[in-house]
């Protein structure tokens, strides 16, 4: 009798621990997924009037689950007939791809009193940015080994809110020594970063053709981009001599002395040397050179162009503030618009703007460049001393749209320079495009919606103050923000918890 009582008892048992097992697992995922996302289904429609894919703007609905976009539809009125289904209905919003910033300073670990990872990584979400890739300097130790890596990734653990990558640094201490590059690029690092001129970052020192070329030959075996800061200081006067007096150092255009085009001309030239190497059947095939924040849209875009055409693997990217701005139109002494390199005239922003809608530029990037308002001096106002660099992180969705009404930028165009293309030079395949199979990383926002950047808008860069773009009038509100699916800011809330993911090139 014992026995039968025991054979009869542990199935049931069993079957109540797997029952209870379940349970666990069920409310576990639950409780995971409320603090990660502001939406508790993990299987859900978005429905939208305009909604942005490769194929074009088409009003349909996307279906989510786990994370990933699993069909797109242009016929929704059979979903609204299910029960089973949640739709999340966005009318006449846009739903757009994430956006993806391949050029952004968070300046963790080291400096994160001038931004850090959770408040550049909220300000991201709440600009419709669903990944953004670190740049190596300006946090501290500089990103150059595979052990500064490791920092980087223990600082960014459960505090982003959206993806984070992370660039290397190519620097000559690592240039010439071919494993220790290897090791960097084993170690995660999406590419490289070099700057042609000094930095202002006592240990990312600046870089020459030679070791841009040895960089460019080990990515080549990677098939990892190099992005390279293109400036060469000429014989002209030093920012020092130029604050002597005869000068005055309030002025913007004392500070446009010390870095006109030629600077950008002079860096490309010798960069062009070197990218012959990664044509087709070159030395260095395989590896791609990426120019950032081009500001001189003249001579230095014209050898650009006559590299692409030469079958140079080569892209260039400018940046909003170049497209927003010009030099005519800053104040004296308003050190929030110094920039390097820096913004100049209006017919330059008017052929940046050209270049961009013709193609011949390849992409936006924010080079969101944040420190503490002490460095920018705003009191004292002299540019050749304040830090340089635009805070621009949250705004850049809007700023492109606003300034970019006039020359008839389309929501197509928007995404690809946002988006598809970043995550290309990136090697994001699953992100940058609303297609199935990708991560469900979606912005939704209202291109007619006007609003102002003052106090008293929700702004989360760490120091909004010192942003070029305070006060201005932008149209473009981000409503709600998805990160591989969870839903992490919505009408100026965040989710409970940062559970964004760190991204390691394979």
């Amino acid at each position: 009798m014992e026995n039968w009582f025991q054979w009869k008892l542990f199935p049931l048992l069993a079957l109540l621990a797997s029952y209870l097992l379940f349970i666990y697992v069920q409310s576990y995922t639950k409780s995971s997924q409320d603090k990660c996302s502001l939406l508790p289904q993990q299987h859900y429609w978005i429905s939208s009037k305009r909604i942005v894919t490769p194929q074009g703007i088409i009003s349909g609905a996307v279906e989510v689950k786990d994370g990933k976009i699993v069909s797109i539809v242009t016929e929704v009125e059979k979903l609204w007939k299910s029960e089973l289904l949640q739709i999340i209905d966005y009318g006449d919003a846009v739903v757009m791809p994430g956006l993806v910033d391949v050029h952004s300073h968070l300046d963790d670990p080291g400096r994160a009193e001038w931004e850090g990872f959770p408040s550049g990584t909220k300000a991201a979400a709440a600009g419709g940015l669903t990944t953004l890739v670190d740049m190596p300097l300006n946090s501290m130790p500089s990103t150059v080994s595979r052990d500064t890596l490791k920092l980087k990734l223990k600082s960014a653990q459960n505090r982003i809110f959206v993806d984070v990558g992370f660039w290397g640094g190519l620097v000559p201490e690592n240039a010439f020594n071919p494993s220790s590059l290897q090791d960097l690029l084993n170690a995660g690092v999406l590419g490289l970063k070099s700057f042609m001129c000094p930095s202002g970052i006592n240990d990312f020192p600046m870089t020459n053709a030679s070791h841009i070329k040895e960089g460019l030959s080990v990515l080549a075996k990677y098939r990892r981009p190099l992005l390279v800061h293109a400036e060469i200081q000429k014989d002209l006067e030093t920012p020092m001599e130029l604050d002597d007096g005869s000068n005055d150092p309030r002025s913007y255009s004392t500070y446009l002395k010390t870095r006109p085009p030629a600077m950008e001309e002079e860096a490309i030239k010798e960069l062009l040397t070197v990218t012959k190497d990664t044509r087709v059947g070159g030395s260095a095939e395989g590896a791609h050179l990426h120019i950032v924040h081009l500001s001189d849209s003249t001579s230095s875009l014209d050898l650009i162009k006559e590299a692409k055409r030469s079958g140079d693997s080569v892209t260039v990217e400018t940046c909003p503030h170049y497209l927003a701005f010009s030099a005519e139109e800053i104040p004296d002494g308003d050190t929030r618009f110094k920039c390097a390199p820096p913004i100049r005239d209006a017919a330059n922003k008017e052929r940046l703007w050209q270049a961009l809608m013709e193609g011949h530029i390849d992409m936006l990037s924010s080079d969101h460049s944040p420190t503490e308002p002490k460095l920018k001096l705003l009191d004292d106002g002299n540019f050749l001393r304040a830090w340089g660099g635009i805070s621009s992180l949250q705004f850049v969705l809007p700023v492109t749209w606003t300034y970019g009404k006039k020359y008839g930028i389309t929501l197509e165009q928007l995404a690809s320079w946002w988006s598809e293309r970043p995550a290309r030079l990136a090697g994001l395949e699953l992100k940058g495009s609303i297609e199935v199979g990708n991560f469900a990383d979606f912005v939704v926002w209202e291109p007619e919606v006007e609003f102002e950047l003052t106090q008293d808008h929700p702004i989360y860069i760490k120091h909004p103050g010192i942003s070029a773009y305070m006060g201005r009038k932008l149209y473009g509100r981000v409503s709600s923000t998805f990160v591989r699916g969870n839903l992490v800011f919505k009408e100026g809330t965040h989710a409970n918890s940062a559970c964004g993911v760190t991204i390691a090139a394979t």
